[in-house]
């Protein structure tokens, strides 16, 4: 078995520290000394790794999305038979209790601030809302035919929106009552024909 090396180990650390340091100050306000140092290595050595403090949050946002990713095919995995229980899995899962960690919601929130100017960001985003989009489309198909997909750009536009309200409402985020809000519309949008 080949022996791991260093370096995806002490990415993987650095990308851990970054999600730690946005989540913590709330904010890309923080420096690269401030991430190597949570990552317990120089601040050299993470600028070898990853270039620059941005190449560290779009390595930190890539992870997130891949722990998204993971859940939201566990969920569906785990779902219901039939279509219905497909989109119930895919809410369930995008307003997940690990969605709403302080760290991934500054994550998130700052991702979506970074999208605006950056193209890589850009990019990553767009891949993100195309795979929810795919996945709410094959989901809808069976119950609203050529309808699915204008009923999929609804509900994703409802996940961004409600967890957006949700992290930043006073008090602690509620992820059923999102899931909830976001069936309603979709029970509402199957009853219109």
């Amino acid at each position: 078995m080949p022996k791991l090396g260093m370096e995806p180990i002490r990415k993987a650390a650095l990308v851990k520290a970054t999600i730690v340091e946005i989540g913590r100050t709330g904010s890309l306000d923080v420096t690269v000394s401030q991430i190597a140092k949570r990552a317990g290595m120089s601040p050299a050595l993470a600028h070898h790794y990853f270039g620059s403090k941005e190449d560290m949050f779009l390595a930190a946002m890539r992870h997130i999305l891949t722990l998204y990713g993971a859940e939201v095919r566990g969920a569906l995995a785990a779902a219901d038979s039939g279509p219905e229980g497909r989109v119930r899995a895919i809410l369930r899962a995008s307003f997940s209790a690990g969605n709403f960690r302080r760290e991934a919601v500054g994550a998130w929130l700052n991702f979506w601030v970074l999208a605006q100017t950056v193209p890589q960001a850009r990019r990553l985003l767009a891949v993100y809302q195309g795979r929810l989009r795919s996945n709410l489309v094959s989901a809808l198909r069976p119950l609203a035919g050529d309808r699915a997909a204008g009923i999929a750009e609804g509900l994703g536009a409802l996940i961004d929106g409600l967890y957006l309200r949700e992290v930043l409402k006073s008090g602690a985020p509620d992820g059923a009552a999102a899931v909830a809000t976001a069936l309603a519309f979709l029970e509402a949008e199957l009853r219109r024909d």
